[in-house]
């Protein structure tokens, strides 16, 4: 791989406006196809099989023209009077009946006739329900909890929820105007008089912001040029990083036209990924061709305006022939540490999650992408920017070559670790280790209303709700009662017993028949649970409820499962739950083979994969104690983990543990098969790769931790969860208890079984093969400077 990689890379600076014009039609394809491909994307998380998601299927079955209740266009708007008055006072009915005149005015929504004031709408209601059960036989005080769960009016009168909905075939199909336009009547009648927000599924559409990835990228550029002493230099990692993004993300949008499984999310995190990987996979290579090109003219300490001299003298064949050089070398890595990126991700398609796999997909396109540009794209900029690769000098900064400096900062590290390795290695485990703890205490969750930004519009009415109606408003479930196979004059008391039975169940304050199928032979019952969508008691309620299915079929003959929103989201996270064990053991296995076939030894990836464990469990134990417990104060509004966020943080940082990993100690290993000892060639591999490195993670580390500043909490939480799985990993995991357990190994951490060393593939990691003077083919080839 390591001379085909050369000849590619050589081939791109020699022909670089060829290979430039080729990504400037990848560019304008990508763009094309996504413009005129482009759908809305999906908001529905769910997962063939579950029992809740199987159940809406067989509603949309029993009661015709119903809608899911994830995509339906529809919300719901909730009114406050000021404190002290109620909404029936005349100047508080006043503001109601203003707001609604105007909302009906909208074309974009649907039944704009059953905008009505709550007042009215429980005042009819409560007429029409006594009325029904009143000649059911239903006790008064029964009549009144169906009421008190469903009404729209407070018991004190001073909240009122109003249901809208759009005119468009689901949420994520609302045109973005008639949205604008909604939220534009709340805005001008949301004052003193009147307290206005709005909650559901029309009011999710999240857009894309790019402030975030800016100052992620504005903070990585900072780093790069630290790193180069050039502007130039620093800029084309981030054109490149840019560049692949881009393409990738165009290619997520073209993609909605030909699967609906590609959620809201799907793009950001392709994004996230890509950016992240794409700088450093051009950081690596342009690194390694500055060191190529400092080895060339036998300088190691040039500044970046001697170099730039120093390099005006090179022939354009051979600054190509070195450019070659660095792809074949760190492009080898480079396309190493891609592929485990890449595989990490695919692997998640094991799970059958659609919008999981969806995502993984994307993000794992992304990066192929990014490796693309990386090994070709790159050194055709390098080609065509030719001597002023290393212009623009950064004013303070000298930036001497990262392979030979010394003694480096990093060689000053490791020769602490080299010293006292036990001790360095028992820090680093017993510090991950106790960061780990609090993840036993993980609670999964889907986003939702109740974990919204504070402040928002959702979150306002989701509290609002819950003040006045009580948590179980926002977390309603839908039971399924079918009675089929009794006879028909005994349903009616099947569907009594069943709203009976459930309405006993702890935690659930009522149950109610709410609609009957045309047949007869199924009806829906409206549990309101005690305990709101973002408490854990929810899912104890929701597994009393399904246990008591069985003695109820046994009872009766007819059976019940149960479905909703809060079920769906519960039976999801429980799902991503039972996945995970399975998918780390892949992650992990899959790691130690791959790195057995890279470095030829057994210690080797054993020591790399636990590290990694470790570093994933210490992720999850710092993200669980400040995002959900609380820990310090630091974190405003403690929510439960988003239900996804293991398994997505496990499986980008596999990959990307695994560049490090690569990029740290292949250096060693070439330095002990060239002869030297193990502790010497731990040091010395060490120092050659640890600048590198810690650049890159730096960069990571920002794009990630930049999403953080996004407004929807759970992207807030996955860019921290990613950005401290990086921090760990690189700097506790990588660069300490890695060289610490290599010095106390010493010779065995290279000795491997000579059977397996005689079957297992070679791979030319480090470009060993590139010494080979042949390769320099400098026949008559034009001078193009």
């Amino acid at each position: 791989m390591a001379t085909f990689l050369y000849r590619l890379g050589r081939s791109a600076y020699l022909h670089r406006w060829r290979f430039i014009a080729v990504w400037i039609l990848l560019i304008l394809s990508a763009g094309t196809a996504a413009a005129v491909l482009t759908q809305p994307t999906s908001n529905s998380f769910t997962i063939p099989g579950l029992e809740s998601v199987d159940t809406q299927e067989k509603i949309q079955g029993y009661f015709p023209g119903g809608q899911d209740q994830l995509e339906a266009p529809a919300g719901t708007v909730v009114l406050q009077a000021p404190a002290g008055a109620t909404l029936a006072d005349p100047r508080v009915a006043g503001d109601v009946d203003a707001f609604l005149a105007d909302l009906r005015e909208l074309d974009g929504l649907a039944a704009t006739d059953a905008l009505v004031s709550p007042v009215l709408a429980a005042a009819g209601l409560e007429q029409q329900m006594t009325e029904q059960a009143g000649a059911q036989g239903m006790p008064p005080e029964q009549i009144q909890a169906n009421l008190a769960a469903v009404g729209p009016l407070s018991a004190d009168g001073s909240t009122g929820t109003v249901p809208v909905a759009f005119d468009a075939p689901s949420a994520m199909e609302i045109p973005a105007e008639d949205r604008a336009a909604f939220e534009a009547i709340v805005a001008e009648h949301d004052d003193d008089g009147l307290k206005i927000a709005y909650s559901g599924n029309a009011f999710q559409m999240q857009e894309m912001s790019f402030t975030s990835e800016l100052i992620g990228i504005a903070v990585a550029a900072l780093v790069l040029v630290i790193t180069f002493g050039s502007f130039v230099a620093a800029g084309l990692p981030l054109l490149t990083g840019v560049i692949g993004v881009g393409i990738g993300i165009a290619g997520v949008y073209a993609a909605t036209a030909f699967t609906d499984s590609i959620s809201s999310m799907t793009p950001t995190l392709a994004m996230m990924i890509g950016l992240a990987v794409g700088i450093d996979y051009a950081l690596f290579i342009l690194s390694r061709f500055r060191n190529e090109l400092v080895h060339h003219i036998g300088g190691n300490d040039l500044s970046p305006k001697e170099l730039a001299d120093k390099l005006r003298s090179i022939p354009f064949v051979e600054r190509a022939h070195l450019a070659g050089l660095a792809v074949g070398k760190a492009g080898t890595a480079v396309v190493f540490a891609g592929m485990t990126v890449i595989i990490a991700l695919v692997a998640l398609w094991i799970i059958n999650i659609p919008f999981l796999t969806a995502m993984a997909l994307a993000a794992a396109a992304t990066v192929a992408i990014a490796v693309l540009v990386a090994i070709t794209l790159l050194p055709a900029i390098l080609g065509a920017v030719g001597t002023k690769v290393f212009a623009g000098r950064a004013p303070l900064v000298k930036a001497p070559d990262p392979e030979d400096e010394k003694p480096t900062m990093g060689l000053q590290w490791v020769r602490l670790i080299r010293a006292r390795p036990l001790l360095f290695l028992l820090a680093g485990v017993i510090v991950l280790g106790l960061a780990a703890i609090p993840a036993l205490n993980m609670r999964l969750a889907m986003p939702s209303d109740g974990t919204a930004t504070p402040g928002s519009p959702n979150r306002t009415a989701y509290e609002m709700i819950d003040d006045a109606f009580g948590p179980g408003r926002n977390a309603p479930m839908l039971a399924l009662v079918e009675a089929g196979e009794l006879p028909e004059q005994e349903r009616p008391l099947a569907y009594g017993a069943a709203a009976a039975a459930i309405q006993d169940t702890d935690g659930v304050v009522n149950a109610q028949v709410i609609a009957l199928s045309e047949g007869g032979d199924a009806a829906q019952i409206l549990i309101t649970p005690e305990y709101g969508a973002t408490d854990e008691n929810a899912a104890v309620v929701l597994d009393d409820i399904r246990a008591g299915a069985e003695r109820f079929n046994d009872d009766t003959g007819a059976t019940w499962a149960v479905t909703g929103v809060t079920p769906v989201y519960e039976d999801i996270s429980e799902r991503l739950s039972e996945v995970l064990v399975p998918y780390v053991a892949i992650i992990m296995v899959l790691a130690f083979l791959l790195l057995v076939v890279v470095f030829r030894s057994l210690w080797v990836p054993l020591i790399a994969a636990l590290g990694f464990g470790l570093s994933v469990a210490a992720t999850f134990g710092i993200t669980v104690a400040l995002w959900q417990e609380g820990w310090g104060g630091i974190i405003a509004d403690p929510q439960p983990i988003i239900s996804f966020l293991p398994i997505i943080c496990i499986g980008i940082v596999f990959g990307l543990a695994m560049d490090y990993q690569v990029f740290l100690v292949t250096r060693m290993r070439e330095g002990w098969a060239h002869g030297k000892t193990a502790g010497n060639a731990t040091s010395n591999g060490f120092k050659h790769g640890a600048r590198v490195v810690t650049a890159a993670a730096l960069i990571m580390i920002s794009v990630f931790a930049a999403f953080m500043l996004m407004d929807e909490p759970f992207i807030k939480v996955i860019g921290f969860a990613l950005a401290a799985a990086v921090l760990l990993d690189a700097f506790v995991v990588r660069m300490t208890i890695i060289p610490a357990t290599m010095f106390l190994l010493g010779e065995r951490a290279w000795a491997i079984p000579g059977w397996l060393d005689r079957i297992l593939p070679r791979v030319d990691i480090e470009g060993e093969s590139l010494t080979d003077e042949s390769l320099r083919d400098t026949a008559a080839v034009p001078s193009r400077q």
